[in-house]
């Protein structure tokens, strides 16, 4: 089991047992802000020059361990609630030597060590949790080699953690396999405005989400940086300049809406998010048009999203979730509740997750008597009448999350190590609380 931060409200707690509502789910709801666009501002802030207030962050391990990693390179940073004020670097971070942790965090695992690599000086040992540990890192390191920053490994040789020696970077053109993650193209490009010359990133053999590098291409304009992106991003190249500190509010989670969405979906309800709609760039908001494949009706607005669920799920297609690879758990156990088959592909890369994701899933509802075929980049589920019976979380946030919403048609469902959501949701298990679920702690 990772470590938790102070934000984390089940962490003593072996497992939850669920049963659902005596009807459909019906609500309107808001849920908290993304954990991708927070790690992102805490980033950009940590470089900026002057002060940056940050409103709407996600109170997650993830976001804790970033701030907690800016506190101890030597910037202020104080929190009240959901509001971040931070006292930017200016790319000069003031502890010269300095450990920080990144948790189980693959975004600011990626982030910080260019952040760090393009400062003018300081040794900076970079370390993370057993399972980020396990998780390549050879291909960010190589590109800041490229470039020419120094940075080595302090154990074994492509994982953490990391030697990280604040020598610049010289800046130039820098190929980056884009077939793993878009997070090595994130980080690079956040530290890119600090080398010495421009910096061209080239993304080989496609990327997985590139909808994840248009919010960090966004949110780097937003903070000042001068950069031209190809349409298709094959081709980035970021002017030398500096962030300049920010007030902004973040926007809420994509990701995490799409467990309500799926609630509504599956138990013929209707659920709305009040603060999510058309206008973010957030992939995972893109999970509600598969839902529309299962039966259910969509509203998309602006800032609001509302869900209306069938009689009956319908399975029985073939879906890429390559986009949106976050949602393969829950598309995985949604397709148990439909009528037919679901297969799903296109996302080998979450096998390197914070569990294989693909394995994780086919092991869990295999024990609920499912039927479950992996393959090389995703699985086929068949339906099935769950009994209930304890399931492992894997330690995984999405894997338990996903899960609980078979509680839908197996009372008495129970999961393991339910504090591992608070790396993006502590409060998940309240909210379903408020949607009229029983969770007893067991």
């Amino acid at each position: 089991m990772e470590a938790r931060s102070p934000w984390s409200r089940y962490g003593d707690v072996a497992a939850v047992r669920l049963a659902p509502p005596a009807g459909p789910v019906r609500a309107e709801l808001a849920v908290p802000g993304s954990k991708s666009v927070t790690n992102r501002a805490l980033v950009l802030a940590g470089l900026a020059e002057g002060t940056s207030e940050l409103s709407g962050i996600l109170r997650s391990d993830d976001a804790w361990w970033g701030l907690e990693a800016l506190r101890t390179l030597g910037l202020e940073v104080e929190i009240s609630g959901e509001n971040v004020r931070i006292s930017g670097s200016g790319g000069r971070w003031p502890v010269a030597e300095a450990e920080v942790y990144v948790g189980a965090a693959g975004t600011l695992g990626r982030f910080l060590p260019p952040a760090l690599a393009a400062s003018p000086e300081g040794r900076f040992r970079v370390r993370a949790s057993r399972r980020m540990s396990q998780r390549p890192i050879a291909p960010l390191v190589e590109a800041l080699r490229a470039l020419g920053g120094r940075v080595e490994y302090a154990a074994e040789e492509g994982r953490f953690p990391l030697l990280v020696y604040g020598a610049g970077l010289e800046g130039g053109e820098v190929s980056i396999p884009g077939n793993v993650s878009s997070q090595f193209t994130s980080g690079v490009l956040l530290a890119a405005p600090y080398a010495r010359r421009p910096v061209t990133v080239r993304v080989a053999g496609g990327m997985v989400q590139p909808a994840y590098v248009q919010i960090t291409l966004a949110m780097m304009r937003a903070f000042g940086a001068e950069v031209e992106a190809e349409d298709d991003l094959s081709r980035m190249r970021v002017n030398p300049g500096r962030y300049r500190g920010q007030r902004m509010s973040l926007e809420a989670d994509a990701s995490s809406a799409a467990y309500f969405f799926a609630l509504a979906a599956a138990s013929g309800g209707e659920v709305t998010v009040s603060n999510i709609g058309n206008s973010t760039l957030q992939p995972d908001l893109g999970f509600v048009r598969v839902l529309e494949r299962m039966g259910a009706r969509v509203e998309l607005a602006p800032g609001r999203t509302t869900v209306r669920g069938p009689e009956k799920l319908r399975g029985g297609f073939e879906v890429s979730l390559k986009a949106m690879s976050d949602q393969t758990p829950t598309l995985a156990a949604l397709a148990v509740l439909a009528d037919a088959p679901v297969t799903i592909t296109g996302v080998a890369h979450v096998r390197h997750h914070e569990s294989d994701r693909i394995a994780a899933m086919a092991s869990e509802l295999q024990k609920l008597g499912v039927r479950v075929e992996e393959h090389p980049d995703g699985l086929t589920v068949w339906p099935a009448a769950p009994s209930p019976a304890r399931l492992d979380s894997h330690d995984d946030h999405r894997i338990a999350m996903s899960l609980a919403l078979l509680a839908l048609d197996a009372p008495g469902l129970e999961i393991s190590n339910p504090g591992t959501v608070s790396k993006t949701f502590p409060d998940y298990w309240d909210y379903l609380e408020r949607l009229g679920f029983s969770v007893e702690r067991v």
